[in-house]
């Protein structure tokens, strides 16, 4: 069994996960989402846990981002994560709906897909079946899209930078001195030259196809408090070349581990390889403040080849040749997962058509209340799991 008791946000645990920490708490507060921290006492882990109360459609949901950090073990994913939901939803104020998990936790996968080379994860309803494996409510789905990401390159540091720079590929190497004989120039920025670094990202979305977050993301990362207890800061980086503004990048430090939260680059002088010397800087920034690994950002489609976005961001990609040859995948993490009508709470993450396994799922479970289906603002389920929450349009709570 799992039980959780509140505690305040400033006195979360010291982790390398940043998303857990108290600084981060602080940003999501400036974003206007209500933090809360809890001990988690079980007999299979231990440690706390950061989740983040939003508004949504007149409701609200509990976002759980890379949390819980300590996972129990492989084959009991589902029950502890089961017990979690019960144990918050007690805490939790009766008007949220769901809860979303981000977790961190190795997938149930990972062997395999390391060992047979599979290029992606499993369908849904496969990783679904596993992940509900010995659970009593059967009611696990995971999301259509993960918040964070699932699958990462970590850089290791060890060793002086020599030794860094020898597991880069040659390439890599070239562009990190090609810059540096082109006069480019990296320098720690702050916020006051976020607008500089907005315009770039502004760019960078246009030009590979993305939706960019709103400014007020960047500026409430700037408007906290850096605690020692936690160890959190940012590294904030411009990469210039006269008077132009080549590329930029926001990095978050927690523990021994750094962070590729943000990047940007502009459209002009990309020959001159900028964003290799920027990345170069922030990793011996990262090895002066004590971190042991560099975190490159996102991995999608096949899982050894970097996003799109993040390949001409960090200008170490595969395409290039400039994954340093020791590398490894913190990924194959398990995503976003969700638990549905649990006690108070309800998870309808992701698409639409997950309305349907909600009342299929509803049904089975006996439960007594309030669970509308698909294309009905009226027609409902009873649901006795849904106890403590009021009827829900779960149409309404679809994005």
């Amino acid at each position: 069994m799992v039980d959780v008791i509140a505690k305040a946000t400033n006195e979360l645990n010291p982790t390398d996960i940043l998303f857990q920490t108290p600084y981060w708490a602080q940003v999501k507060s400036h974003m206007g989402m209500a933090p809360l921290a809890f001990d988690i006492h079980s007999t299979k882990t231990w440690g706390d846990v950061l989740v983040l109360i939003k508004d949504h459609c007149g409701h609200k949901m509990a976002l759980v981002p890379q949390g819980p950090e300590y996972a129990p073990s492989e084959d009991s994913y589902g029950q502890y994560l089961e017990d979690l939901s019960v144990a918050l939803a007690d805490r939790l104020e009766p008007d949220v709906a769901f809860i979303r998990y981000d977790l961190p936790w190795k997938s149930l996968y990972a062997d395999e897909m390391q060992e047979q080379g599979w290029c992606a994860f499993p369908e849904a309803r496969i990783r679904e079946m596993r992940m509900n494996m010995g659970t009593r409510f059967w009611n696990f789905k995971k999301a259509s899209a993960d918040m964070t990401v699932a699958s990462s390159l970590v850089v290791d540091l060890d060793g002086s930078e020599d030794d860094i720079l020898g597991r880069m590929k040659p390439k890599t190497r070239y562009n990190i001195g090609l810059a540096r004989r082109k006069g480019v120039t990296v320098e720690k920025a702050d916020s006051s030259n976020l607008a500089d670094f907005y315009g770039l990202y502004e760019q960078t979305a246009r030009r590979n196809g993305f939706a960019p977050c709103s400014c007020k993301q960047f500026s409430a990362m700037f408007r906290c408090n850096f605690g020692a207890k936690d160890g959190a800061d940012i590294v904030f980086l411009l990469a210039r070349h006269g008077r132009d503004i080549l590329s930029g990048a926001i990095i978050g430090i927690s523990g021994q581990h750094a962070n590729f939260l943000y990047g940007a680059s502009g459209n002009i002088k990309r020959n001159y390889m900028a964003s290799s010397l920027m990345h170069w800087t922030g990793i011996r920034i990262a090895r002066q403040l004590g971190c042991r690994s560099y975190e490159m950002g996102a991995v999608q489609g096949r899982l050894w080849r970097p996003h799109r976005t993040a390949e001409r961001l960090v200008g170490l990609s595969a395409a290039s040749g400039g994954i340093p040859r020791h590398t490894e995948c913190r990924g194959y993490v398990q995503g976003t997962w969700g638990m549905k009508e649990t006690v108070a709470c309800i998870t309808l993450i992701g698409a639409r058509h997950t309305l349907t396994a909600l009342a299929v799922g509803a049904q089975q479970a006996g439960s007594h209340r309030y669970c509308t289906y698909p294309n009905s603002s009226a027609r409902c389920v009873p649901c006795r799991h849904f106890i403590k929450a009021p009827c829900v349009k779960l149409a309404a709570l679809i994005s």
